[in-house]
């Protein structure tokens, strides 16, 4: 809402006329007449007066304006320099590399296991599913405490847990198939609570009108550490024998601990480093509301956030997002395998393909997303178009991949699947903030709590479901219905405006 002042002075005729018309003149364009469309509502009846009158007095005229053009103009004004919060963007960016990293390296690393321990496709499934025991259990609490006591602390604790649980997998692995199983699900608990301290970092720290980029940057580090996972675990497999990914990529996670307590402030407010200018850059745009923290259970609306039908498009979409993702982020390496035929090591290189796709498509979908905000398509309509895109995209690829015998073709309906599935990043990956930004880190654990069952249920079950018909078919069917069912419930029920 725009407050504009202006002088009249000297109430003589002309000036008086010129008072009475002002509500005529305010919907009109100053000088023309001419009334403009209702888009456009900052038209201002402004007189500038002689200044030199004794009668002159001030008064205050309030009109409705349009949020996004004041956005556009503030946009004009961002600080110069390198930005504290880029530096906060990319370092959390690095922790969601190192985060997939530990998470895909058991998919390629449980080929040799498996040959070394005699495991079945079955236990192989048990195994891959462990990881979201843990992973399920910490979504609320980790949003909880990151709304309560800031990103920061809860991302630190969420990377040295499950940096440490993959240094100690092969040790595991060697003690008992229970042991592995537990490791396995505390470095779940570590990573379950990396999406809502970040969503709660990105909350404090970055502006409405940069958030689809940068949320869409980080989420992508994890299709980033899939390909880096990748490429490097056959390589450390070859060379030095599987249990040495696990010993790599453990400190790796321990190292990004140093760099983040060094270089990364809980907030602009706290910190030393930051600009004033960048500082008021970003103070001014974020909401006051979201800078609330929350001291105890009772301070956040439970019976609102569940009773809610938007919530609930979140938690259905995001659920069917995940069905996909999660099954072919643990089975890809698999697929590529035994149903393609590609050997061990090739099968792990063309598994990037898709996931260097998804990294490309995100940060794109992030880009264009902000662009249609930016030029008049409203929040709502800018989401359900790019989860829209984000469904439908690996629906259609994901059928003509089963459709086909040829494995390059396999190889690429798949990255174009998982691809266009990128998309979401900037739909229901994006909307958490949209809906609810001062519990943001609350509603993504909502979510994700759903989210992470198909982690449970779909990767084990992709293991039965192997091991009985020894057919993709099925495994396939079951991820296009997901995202069918994702498509009609986010598109009727969803929103981009703010409830909470």
């Amino acid at each position: 809402m725009g407050v504009i002042g202006f002088q009249v002075a000297g109430l003589g005729s002309s000036a008086l006329a010129r008072e009475r018309s002002g509500a005529a003149q305010c919907r009109t364009c100053p000088g023309s007449g001419r009334v403009l469309s209702r888009k456009w509502r900052r038209c201002v009846a402004y007189d500038q007066l002689n200044r030199d009158e004794s009668n002159s007095f001030e008064r205050e005229v309030q009109f409705p304006e349009v949020e996004e053009q004041m956005e556009i103009t503030k946009s004009l004004q961002k600080p110069s320099g390198l930005s504290e919060r880029l530096s906060v963007v990319f370092l959390t960016f690095l922790s969601f590399i190192i985060c997939n990293m530990d998470r895909i390296n058991v998919s390629v690393a449980i080929l040799p296991m498996r040959e070394y321990y005699g495991w079945s496709q079955g236990t192989v499934g048990i195994i891959q599913s462990a990881f979201f025991w843990g992973y399920i259990l910490t979504q609320i609490p980790g949003g909880y405490l990151a709304d309560k006591y800031g990103g920061k602390k809860v991302l630190s604790f969420g990377v040295v847990a499950w940096s440490l649980m993959t240094f100690i997998t092969p040790m595991a692995a060697s003690a008992s198939l229970p042991i592995l199983l537990l490791a396995r699900a505390l470095l779940g608990i570590g990573e379950g609570v990396a999406m809502p301290a970040m969503n709660s970092i990105i909350s404090t720290w970055i502006p409405p009108n940069e958030r689809s980029r940068s949320l869409s940057l980080i989420y992508s580090g994890m299709y980033m550490g899939s390909v880096i996972g990748l490429l490097t675990c056959p390589f450390l497999i070859q060379s030095f024998g599987w249990p040495s990914v696990f010993y790599v990529f453990g400190l790796i996670g321990i190292g990004w601990y140093g760099l983040w307590q060094i270089f990364i402030s809980p907030s602009p407010q706290e910190s030393k480093t930051i600009t004033e200018s960048e500082r008021k850059y970003i103070l001014d745009r974020i909401p006051k509301k979201e800078n609330k923290k929350l001291n105890k259970l009772s301070d956040i609306p439970w019976k609102k956030l569940f009773s809610s039908k938007h919530t609930w498009a979140i938690i259905v979409a995001h659920f069917c997002c995940t069905w996909g993702y999660f099954v072919f982020l643990t089975w890809l390496p698999t697929y590529f395998n035994l149903e393609l035929g590609f050997d061990f090591g090739k099968s792990a290189f063309v598994s990037i393909l898709p996931w260097l796709s998804m990294f490309t498509f995100a940060n794109a979908g992030g880009f264009i997303a902000d662009f249609l905000y930016a030029n008049g398509l409203t929040l709502t309509k800018v989401r359900k178009l790019m989860q829209t895109i984000g469904f439908m995209g690996p629906a259609v690829f994901l059928g003509l991949t089963a459709r086909t015998a040829d494995p390059i073709l396999g190889v690429l309906f798949m990255t174009l699947a998982l691809g266009l599935g990128s998309f979401s990043q900037s739909g229901v990956y994006a909307n958490h903030q949209d809906i609810g930004p001062e519990y943001s880190g609350i509603l993504l654990g909502i979510s994700n709590t759903f989210a992470a069952l198909p982690g449970i249920i779909g990767v084990a079950l992709t293991g039965f479901i192997l091991e009985g018909t020894g057919s993709w078919d099925l495994v396939f069917g079951l991820a296009i219905g997901f995202y069918a069912l994702g498509t009609i419930v986010y598109n009727a029920l969803g929103t981009g405006e703010r409830v909470f």
